[in-house]
Protein backbone atom coordinates (compact mmCIF):
# COMPACT_ATOMS: atom_id res chain seq x y z
CA UNK A 1 0.00 0.00 0.00
CA UNK A 2 1.20 3.30 -1.09
CA UNK A 3 -1.24 6.58 0.40
CA UNK A 4 1.79 8.85 -1.23
CA UNK A 5 1.37 7.45 -4.49
CA UNK A 6 -2.74 6.59 -3.70
CA UNK A 7 -2.23 2.60 -4.44
CA UNK A 8 -3.89 0.53 -2.52
CA UNK A 9 -3.93 -3.55 -2.96
CA UNK A 10 -4.84 -6.79 -1.05
CA UNK A 11 -3.45 -10.42 -1.96
CA UNK A 12 -4.90 -14.08 -1.15
CA UNK A 13 -3.08 -16.72 -1.29
CA UNK A 14 -3.54 -20.54 -1.89
CA UNK A 15 -2.00 -23.96 -2.27
CA UNK A 16 -0.99 -24.51 1.37
CA UNK A 17 -0.08 -22.43 4.66
CA UNK A 18 3.54 -21.23 3.34
CA UNK A 19 2.92 -21.75 -0.64
CA UNK A 20 0.15 -19.33 -0.35
CA UNK A 21 2.16 -16.66 1.82
CA UNK A 22 4.63 -16.84 -0.84
CA UNK A 23 2.33 -16.49 -3.83
CA UNK A 24 0.74 -13.45 -1.96
CA UNK A 25 3.72 -11.90 -1.16
CA UNK A 26 5.08 -11.63 -4.65
CA UNK A 27 1.68 -10.17 -5.83
CA UNK A 28 2.08 -7.53 -3.29
CA UNK A 29 5.82 -6.80 -4.12
CA UNK A 30 4.95 -6.33 -7.70
CA UNK A 31 2.36 -3.54 -5.89
CA UNK A 32 5.41 -2.33 -4.39
CA UNK A 33 7.69 -2.08 -7.43
CA UNK A 34 4.61 -0.20 -8.69
CA UNK A 35 4.31 2.26 -6.15
CA UNK A 36 8.31 2.95 -5.71
CA UNK A 37 8.32 4.10 -9.53
CA UNK A 38 6.65 7.18 -11.14
CA UNK A 39 4.42 7.79 -14.13
CA UNK A 40 0.03 8.32 -13.36
CA UNK A 41 -2.47 5.65 -12.89
CA UNK A 42 -3.36 3.84 -15.77
CA UNK A 43 -4.89 0.71 -17.16
CA UNK A 44 -1.69 0.23 -18.75
CA UNK A 45 0.44 -0.04 -15.72
CA UNK A 46 -2.06 -2.06 -13.84
CA UNK A 47 -2.16 -4.34 -16.52
CA UNK A 48 1.59 -4.68 -16.23
CA UNK A 49 1.57 -5.38 -12.56
CA UNK A 50 -0.71 -8.40 -12.35
CA UNK A 51 1.62 -9.66 -15.22
CA UNK A 52 4.50 -9.06 -13.60
CA UNK A 53 3.13 -10.81 -10.55
CA UNK A 54 1.47 -13.79 -12.26
CA UNK A 55 4.91 -14.74 -14.01
CA UNK A 56 6.88 -14.26 -10.67
CA UNK A 57 4.70 -16.93 -9.06
CA UNK A 58 4.31 -19.64 -11.86
CA UNK A 59 8.13 -18.92 -12.14
CA UNK A 60 8.50 -19.79 -8.57
CA UNK A 61 6.01 -22.67 -8.77
CA UNK A 62 8.32 -24.31 -11.53
CA UNK A 63 11.31 -24.26 -9.85
CA UNK A 64 10.19 -25.33 -6.22
CA UNK A 65 7.94 -28.39 -6.17
CA UNK A 66 6.94 -28.41 -2.97
CA UNK A 67 4.88 -24.62 -4.06
CA UNK A 68 3.41 -26.79 -7.14
CA UNK A 69 -0.23 -24.91 -7.62
CA UNK A 70 0.11 -21.67 -5.88
CA UNK A 71 -1.61 -19.12 -6.85
CA UNK A 72 -3.19 -15.49 -5.40
CA UNK A 73 -5.75 -13.10 -5.65
CA UNK A 74 -5.51 -9.60 -5.94
CA UNK A 75 -7.56 -6.49 -6.16
CA UNK A 76 -5.26 -2.86 -5.84
CA UNK A 77 -7.04 0.19 -7.04
CA UNK A 78 -4.67 3.48 -8.37
CA UNK A 79 -6.29 7.10 -7.47
CA UNK A 80 -6.11 8.97 -10.55
CA UNK A 81 -7.64 12.38 -10.47
CA UNK A 82 -11.16 11.90 -9.54
CA UNK A 83 -11.46 7.98 -10.54
CA UNK A 84 -9.78 4.77 -8.76
CA UNK A 85 -8.11 2.59 -11.47
CA UNK A 86 -8.81 -1.14 -10.37
CA UNK A 87 -7.42 -4.19 -11.22
CA UNK A 88 -8.86 -7.43 -10.09
CA UNK A 89 -8.29 -11.19 -10.04
CA UNK A 90 -9.69 -13.38 -8.07
CA UNK A 91 -12.47 -13.51 -4.87
CA UNK A 92 -11.21 -10.83 -2.64
CA UNK A 93 -13.02 -7.88 -3.43
CA UNK A 94 -13.53 -4.11 -4.11
CA UNK A 95 -16.40 -2.08 -2.12
CA UNK A 96 -17.65 1.84 -1.87
CA UNK A 97 -19.25 2.93 0.69
CA UNK A 98 -21.18 6.78 -0.41
CA UNK A 99 -23.73 8.27 1.85
CA UNK A 100 -24.69 5.38 3.73
CA UNK A 101 -24.83 2.76 0.75
CA UNK A 102 -22.24 -0.02 0.12
CA UNK A 103 -21.55 -0.98 -3.26
CA UNK A 104 -19.37 -3.97 -4.31
CA UNK A 105 -17.59 -2.75 -7.28
CA UNK A 106 -15.76 -5.80 -7.88
CA UNK A 107 -17.10 -9.35 -9.09
CA UNK A 108 -15.95 -12.08 -7.47
CA UNK A 109 -14.02 -15.23 -10.07
CA UNK A 110 -15.70 -17.39 -8.41
CA UNK A 111 -17.07 -21.14 -9.03
CA UNK A 112 -20.63 -19.98 -6.82
CA UNK A 113 -20.85 -16.09 -8.09
CA UNK A 114 -21.00 -17.44 -11.51
CA UNK A 115 -24.24 -19.60 -10.04
CA UNK A 116 -25.43 -16.87 -8.53
CA UNK A 117 -25.27 -14.48 -11.78
CA UNK A 118 -27.03 -17.14 -14.02
CA UNK A 119 -30.03 -17.41 -11.17
CA UNK A 120 -29.01 -20.59 -10.45
CA UNK A 121 -28.21 -19.94 -6.81
CA UNK A 122 -29.00 -16.83 -4.35
CA UNK A 123 -26.33 -15.16 -3.07
CA UNK A 124 -27.64 -16.84 0.70
CA UNK A 125 -27.35 -20.01 -0.69
CA UNK A 126 -23.59 -18.81 -1.83
CA UNK A 127 -22.42 -18.41 1.51
CA UNK A 128 -22.93 -21.85 2.38
CA UNK A 129 -22.54 -23.58 -0.95
CA UNK A 130 -19.75 -26.75 -0.96
CA UNK A 131 -17.91 -25.44 -3.28
CA UNK A 132 -17.78 -21.82 -2.48
CA UNK A 133 -13.78 -21.63 -1.95
CA UNK A 134 -13.37 -22.08 -5.90
CA UNK A 135 -12.19 -19.43 -7.70
CA UNK A 136 -11.88 -19.34 -11.07
CA UNK A 137 -8.85 -17.07 -11.81
CA UNK A 138 -6.39 -16.62 -10.18
CA UNK A 139 -2.48 -15.39 -10.65
CA UNK A 140 0.32 -18.04 -10.59
CA UNK A 141 -1.90 -20.84 -11.92
CA UNK A 142 -2.65 -22.36 -15.22
CA UNK A 143 -6.19 -20.89 -16.73
CA UNK A 144 -7.75 -18.03 -17.25
CA UNK A 145 -5.78 -15.19 -14.79
CA UNK A 146 -7.25 -12.17 -17.04
CA UNK A 147 -7.59 -9.24 -14.43
CA UNK A 148 -10.59 -6.97 -14.99
CA UNK A 149 -10.11 -3.31 -15.59
CA UNK A 150 -12.33 -0.53 -14.24
CA UNK A 151 -12.75 2.82 -13.37
CA UNK A 152 -14.99 3.89 -10.76
CA UNK A 153 -15.44 7.37 -9.65
CA UNK A 154 -14.55 8.90 -6.32
CA UNK A 155 -15.96 11.83 -4.03
CA UNK A 156 -15.06 13.43 -1.08
CA UNK A 157 -16.61 11.49 2.18
CA UNK A 158 -16.45 7.79 -0.23
CA UNK A 159 -15.36 5.46 2.06
CA UNK A 160 -13.50 2.46 0.29
CA UNK A 161 -12.70 -1.19 1.73
CA UNK A 162 -10.39 -3.58 0.25
CA UNK A 163 -10.28 -7.00 1.36
CA UNK A 164 -10.14 -10.79 1.19
CA UNK A 165 -13.16 -13.46 1.98
CA UNK A 166 -11.67 -14.11 5.13
CA UNK A 167 -14.21 -11.19 5.77
CA UNK A 168 -16.89 -11.03 3.52
CA UNK A 169 -17.83 -15.31 3.67
CA UNK A 170 -18.15 -14.32 7.53
CA UNK A 171 -19.55 -11.01 7.58
CA UNK A 172 -22.80 -10.24 5.26
CA UNK A 173 -22.63 -6.71 3.52
CA UNK A 174 -25.62 -5.37 5.40
CA UNK A 175 -23.48 -5.35 8.64
CA UNK A 176 -20.10 -4.38 6.91
CA UNK A 177 -22.54 -1.36 5.48
CA UNK A 178 -24.13 -0.62 8.84
CA UNK A 179 -20.39 -0.69 10.23
CA UNK A 180 -18.50 1.72 7.88
CA UNK A 181 -21.79 4.14 8.12
CA UNK A 182 -21.52 4.22 12.34
CA UNK A 183 -21.11 7.94 13.06
CA UNK A 184 -18.15 9.05 14.94
CA UNK A 185 -16.52 5.61 14.28
CA UNK A 186 -12.46 6.36 12.82
CA UNK A 187 -11.31 3.87 9.96
CA UNK A 188 -9.06 1.97 12.87
CA UNK A 189 -11.90 1.02 14.97
CA UNK A 190 -14.43 0.49 11.86
CA UNK A 191 -10.96 -1.98 10.70
CA UNK A 192 -11.36 -3.17 14.30
CA UNK A 193 -14.66 -3.76 14.60
CA UNK A 194 -14.88 -5.98 11.35
CA UNK A 195 -11.92 -7.96 11.81
CA UNK A 196 -13.60 -8.67 15.37
CA UNK A 197 -16.89 -9.44 13.74
CA UNK A 198 -15.23 -11.88 11.16
CA UNK A 199 -13.40 -13.72 13.78
CA UNK A 200 -16.26 -13.90 16.53
CA UNK A 201 -18.74 -15.84 13.81
CA UNK A 202 -15.88 -18.48 13.47
CA UNK A 203 -13.59 -17.23 10.33
CA UNK A 204 -10.87 -19.21 10.21
CA UNK A 205 -9.00 -18.12 7.07
CA UNK A 206 -7.09 -15.07 6.77
CA UNK A 207 -8.63 -12.10 7.20
CA UNK A 208 -7.04 -8.98 5.41
CA UNK A 209 -8.54 -5.31 4.94
CA UNK A 210 -7.78 -2.21 3.97
CA UNK A 211 -9.96 1.09 4.52
CA UNK A 212 -9.59 4.44 2.61
CA UNK A 213 -11.67 8.01 2.74
CA UNK A 214 -11.60 9.74 0.27
CA UNK A 215 -10.91 13.38 2.43
CA UNK A 216 -8.08 16.58 1.81
CA UNK A 217 -6.04 14.24 4.04
CA UNK A 218 -6.24 10.90 2.23
CA UNK A 219 -6.60 8.80 5.39
CA UNK A 220 -5.99 4.93 5.01
CA UNK A 221 -5.97 2.20 7.35
CA UNK A 222 -5.08 -1.43 7.14
CA UNK A 223 -6.16 -4.20 9.53
CA UNK A 224 -4.57 -8.16 8.90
Amino acid sequence: MSEARGIYAVADGMGGHLAGEVASGMAIDAVKRLANGRGEASFSALRATVRRAHEAIAAHAGKHPECAGMGTTLSMMWRGGHYMYIAHVGDSRIYRLREGKLEQITQDHSFVAELVRGGVITPEEARSHPRRNIITRALGTRGDNTPDLLAADTRKGDIWLLCTDGLTGMVEDERIEAELSSAGRTLEEAADRLLSLALSAGGSDNVTLILHRDDEEGKAWNQD
